[in-house]
């Protein structure tokens, strides 16, 4: 995973965890007995992204929550729907867009606490289970569509949404697609194959299409990469589902950094906020972790 210099250690913090008064101790979900069988889960939180204001927003999947984070770590509800949200991202002019694993691509308007649908469905056909979304600068909307695929069942799907309204699915042989983003030059899809325990590359053909997909990076563990999030110099960053690190990779795929989890193994999604901060949801404990990334540069 390295070539001569070991990957350096990057330390967490604890930025907010999710107060006591939101949880919801002894509360059985379908959701949660499917994908954390047998686990006690009061709250499950994945998809941070920040507004213009600074506010982190997040996810809880298994309650069909968001939930928005002021700068000093004051949590507050925004919305509680029968759904399961479980990528976010909000967009440059504000829109708020949602994964939901039950539903499909919806959009939140947080000012009066209403989520709506804008994709529910692929010709007539019902989306597996809608996991994560990367925005464009175009306003093309990428998007995995993971349900329960695996090593038994490599069909989980990458979409793109165009802002023309037209959808293509770019690959539908994934196995676990989850998070995925584009590089900066917006012609290399990168997504993290859970269940591959592996990160595939998909480089854009002239029309738009993707071959020659490849792995740009293999990791271990009882799960996998989850979310994940790429710097102005290429650098991704890949949360761990299960080893309480997220991995930093050099643009040629070097593991160059691991941030370690101060809390649980759960390093489920990551942002940037401002220039030398990563953010990370760790799951297990409800946790939002921070880290200084500003060493990367250095």
């Amino acid at each position: 995973m390295y070539l001569e210099t070991p990957p350096r250690l990057i330390e967490t913090k604890v930025f907010s965890t999710m107060p006591d008064k939101f949880r919801r101790k002894g509360v059985r979900t379908d959701w949660a007995d499917a994908n954390r069988p047998g686990i006690a889960t009061d709250s499950f939180i994945e998809g941070p992204s920040f507004d213009k204001d600074g506010n982190l927003y997040i996810v809880d999947i298994p309650f069909g929550r968001i939930f928005r984070i002021a700068p000093a770590g004051e949590w507050s509800l925004v919305i509680e729907y029968e759904g399961w949200p479980n990528g976010l991202k909000i967009a440059p002019d504000g829109r708020i867009l949602v994964a939901d694993y039950m539903h499909g691509i919806m959009e939140l308007d947080a000012e009066v606490g209403r989520i709506k649908p804008i994709l529910t469905a692929r010709n007539s056909e019902s989306f597996r289970g809608c996991n994560d979304l990367h925005l464009a600068s175009s306003g093309d909307i990428y998007f995995t569509d993971q349900g329960q695929t695996g090593l038994h069942d490599p069909s989980g799907r990458v979409y793109r949404l165009a802002s023309s309204g037209r959808l293509d699915c770019l690959i539908d042989t994934g196995i676990s697609p989850n998070g995925l983003v584009l590089d900066p030059t917006e012609t290399v899809l990168f997504v993290a194959m859970t269940r591959d325990n592996a990160v595939w590359r998909l480089p854009f053909m002239k029309d738009g299409s993707v071959s020659k997909v490849g792995r740009f990076c293999s990791l271990f563990g009882t799960s996998g990469p989850d979310g994940m999030t790429m710097d102005a110099k290429g650098r991704l960053f890949v949360g761990h589902a299960s080893l309480g690190h997220v991995f930093v990779f050099a643009p040629n795929g070097e593991l160059i950094a691991r941030i370690k989890s101060c809390a649980g193994p759960n390093c489920t999604n990551v942002a940037i906020g401002g220039e030398s901060n990563l953010y990370i949801t760790e799951s297990s404990t409800g946790s939002v972790l921070v880290a200084d990334i500003s060493g990367l540069n250095s």
